[in-house]
């Protein structure tokens, strides 16, 4: 082929290439079908707050370990990253002084007349409730504060005047001296989607009013605090706490509180407090400064679906009673350790977590009807609801007796002896109970130990070490068997299977 042959063969390709790219090119997905946030962020953007707190330092140097950039960079790789990549120094925190929105942004902290000064201690978010000032945000991004700075995204600095902190929820709220703010709408977390289009705005790093999106990946997540979580992969990083969650509608459905990270860095999975929730607390913190809840005075862990098995129960719910804190509510009112309670005032507990929740949001001196299984059959009692108050720990000082000698291991690998009277007075047991000298097989496998209290085996009391091995010898090794075990202070069931005979 002629070099002018192969010049017009690809001239020829190169026209064939442009017309069969151009339909492809026509038929991408406009812009338009995608999510546009401008007018959301230039809604909610202005009521969104970036907060700084200091701790005091004095002249001599003490206390001058606060941070010099914003929470979370060192002055290693971060800064590193930073400069090759942006061309910017490390963020820094603003600086401010005492006198309000007439702060000199650019100066070094205020100093004191006796020569104390401040040292940057964290930066986070907050949003404003109120447009008479009033902030919400997370307490631990107030935490250990002596000062706390609110920003505005028009660059003015307040000095804020601490309301109330419930560490319990993770919530604070602050008061600056301001008028005519721009504030939120509030929304309702509780018509929150899966896989809806979610905001968040907040300082992460201390980069003030950082727009990120995502979706709603889960509701009702459970992270072993008081409030079930909204999850979702918008980016949150150290900075965020105490920023909204704004749903498409620019209502705030949340408050970015935590992450699930291995790097201290976002790795797809965020946490928000539902809006719902916080802002109970936060009316209680306006009005009260504290947060007053309900307690029945109960311990209570997982129903799992072995031991709704075993006990006959239909699903693996409810909240399994694991200990009673002597002459409060639950205990005045026939509740045992063993026990698991189905419902509160009519309404179905599912998870362990549902109850603290239900009995918290329940006023003091409010007689409730606790719904509890036991032994087979479910039964209503009244209990009075009182308020809550910090957590006693009782210690029970018993005398030890002398440990008998090991008797045959039986069907569930667990040897026992006799409780001494003293025992079971000092104990406050009420059916008695026996204590595991030993354990091998079956009983080792699922965690027993030598000094457990069982008090149950299936449906059961325990009384003596006799009538244990009678229950145990004709247990049926095709199925799980619930026994009730105390451990210190807790009680709770344990699925066990039995062995066969001779094994």
């Amino acid at each position: 082929m002629t070099n002018l042959s192969v010049r017009k063969f690809l001239a020829a390709a190169a026209a064939m290439a442009c017309l069969s790219f151009a339909p492809l090119a026509q038929s991408a997905i406009p812009a338009s079908n995608l999510p546009d946030f401008t007018d959301l962020v230039d809604k909610v953007g202005p009521a969104v707050v970036n907060i700084r707190t200091t701790t005091r330092i004095t002249s001599s140097g003490a206390g001058s370990g606060g941070q010099h950039g914003a929470p979370g960079m060192g002055d290693g790789d971060m800064s590193e990253f930073f400069r090759r990549f942006f061309g910017i120094p490390l963020p820094q925190a603003p600086h401010g002084d005492d006198r309000g929105d007439q702060g000199d942004h650019g100066g070094s902290p205020d100093q004191s007349d006796n020569g104390d000064g401040e040292a940057n201690n964290g930066v986070g978010s907050g949003f404003i409730l109120s447009a008479d000032g009033y902030v919400m945000t997370n307490a631990h991004v107030v935490d250990d504060a002596d000062n706390i700075y609110v920003t505005l995204t028009d660059k003015r600095e307040f000095k804020a005047k601490l309301i109330g902190v419930d560490d319990r929820t993770d919530i604070a709220v602050v008061k600056i001296d301001a008028s005519s703010l721009p504030t939120v709408t509030i929304g309702d977390s509780n018509k929150v989607r899966v896989g809806e289009w979610v905001v968040a705005i907040g300082s992460p790093f201390g980069l003030d009013n950082t727009v990120t999106a995502g979706i709603v990946s889960a509701k009702g997540r459970e992270t072993g605090d008081y409030l079930p979580f909204i999850q979702t992969d918008a980016a949150v990083n150290p900075g965020n706490s105490g920023g909204p969650l704004i749903n498409m509608q620019g209502e705030v459905i949340g408050i970015n509180s935590q992450i699930y990270s291995r790097t201290g860095g976002f790795m797809g999975i965020a946490f928000a407090i539902p809006i719902d929730d916080a802002m109970r607390v936060a009316d209680q913190l306006e009005t009260t400064g504290k947060v007053v809840r309900g307690r029945i005075a109960v311990s209570i862990g997982e129903v799992t679906k072995d031991v709704a098995d075993s006990l006959g129960l239909p699903h693996a719910e409810g909240a399994l009673v694991s200990s009673v804190e002597p002459g409060g509510p639950a205990d005045k009112a026939g509740l045992q350790p063993g026990d698991i309670i189905l419902k509160f005032n009519g309404v179905a507990v599912d998870t362990d977590t549902d109850l603290p929740r239900m009995v918290g949001d329940t006023k003091p001196g409010t007689q409730a009807t606790v719904t509890y299984w036991r032994k087979g059959q479910s039964r209503d009692v009244p209990i009075t609801v009182v308020q809550t108050q910090p957590d006693k720990t009782a210690k029970a000082d018993a005398q030890q007796a002398p440990p008998p000698k090991p008797r045959p291991s039986n069907s569930l690998g667990v040897t026992v002896s006799d409780l001494s009277a003293d025992q079971i007075k000092s104990l406050k047991l009420r059916t008695g109970g026996v204590q595991v000298e030993a354990v091998d097989g079956p009983a080792a496998r699922v965690g027993l130990a030598k000094g457990d209290i069982i008090l149950r085996v299936g449906d059961t009391d325990v009384s003596s070490a006799k009538q244990f091995e009678q229950l145990t010898a004709h247990l049926d090794p095709k199925k799980m068997v619930a026994v009730l075990v105390r451990r210190g202070e807790n009680t709770q069931f344990v699925p066990i299977k039995p062995r066969g005979q001779g094994k």
